[in-house]
């Protein structure tokens, strides 16, 4: 399946059946005006202290998704440029006070290769993509950005139409943040190049899924893009 004619990431795990399935959810996708950016979970807790493999990664940071976080960096960064340069409100989130019931996945702690660090370093958003004033920050206690907050609410009283979804991870509280959103009505683009997860297998099926059912799965161009206009649009996703 092709979004705009470019490749997924999907791409080489889809066997015959998943591509006759993906050709019932071809076709044009429409993405109404008013957008926000919605940037799910990027805390320190999820790329750590340096780019690394992921049992390096996690073996110092166990809620870290390793240098797949960094590599989505410099995309979440465009992202984030493009959306405050166009006036598009921006939602940041956070973990809540009950972190450890986001998933089932143990809560840990950084672990004491890190010592020095703040005590509240690992719930901080990693510096490139610190809100700013204006910017609305979520604290959530599950996996949905929508579930037991105000971002229905923040969202409807700022005349948003659609979302641009980033972050981690993709297959956790990225995917119940989109399902919530399109079952709440919003038009969902997610940015492949700008979400990531542990799981390689699960990131791509997770996108795949995403962009079959809930949302149109675009790259950063394509995000960045949308966000410079509120004028209608309409993907292609044949």
């Amino acid at each position: 399946m092709r979004t705009n004619g470019t490749e997924h990431c999907w791409d080489d795990v889809l066997g015959d059946e998943e591509r006759l399935v993906a050709r019932g959810y071809a076709g044009p996708r429409p993405v109404r005006g008013r957008r926000a950016l919605v940037m799910i979970d990027l805390y320190n807790r999820a790329f750590g202290t340096r780019p690394a493999p992921l049992a390096e990664a996690i073996a110092e940071a166990p809620a870290s998704c390793g240098s797949v976080a960094w590599d989505a960096l410099p995309g979440l960064t465009a992202l984030l440029g493009t959306a405050r340069t166009a006036g598009v409100p921006v939602i940041h989130t956070v973990a809540g006070v009950a972190a450890a019931t986001t998933t089932l996945r143990a809560l840990t702690s950084i672990a004491a290769g890190s010592e020095g660090l703040p005590a509240d370093w690992a719930d901080r958003i990693v510096d490139p993509l610190t809100p700013v004033d204006g910017e609305v920050v979520i604290a959530k206690d599950r996996a949905s950005a929508f579930f037991g907050t105000t971002l229905d609410t923040v969202l409807r009283r700022a005349g948003v139409d659609a979302l641009v979804v980033c972050g981690e991870t993709t297959s956790g509280c990225v995917r119940a943040t989109v399902v919530d959103a399109y079952s709440l009505g919003f038009d969902v683009v997610v940015v492949e190049d700008a979400t990531f997860d542990r799981s390689p297998l699960s990131h791509k099926a997770s996108l795949f899924d995403m962009h079959l059912k809930y949302a149109t799965v675009v790259d950063v161009e394509q995000g960045c893009a949308l966000l410079r206009s509120d004028e209608p649009a309409i993907l292609d996703a044949s």
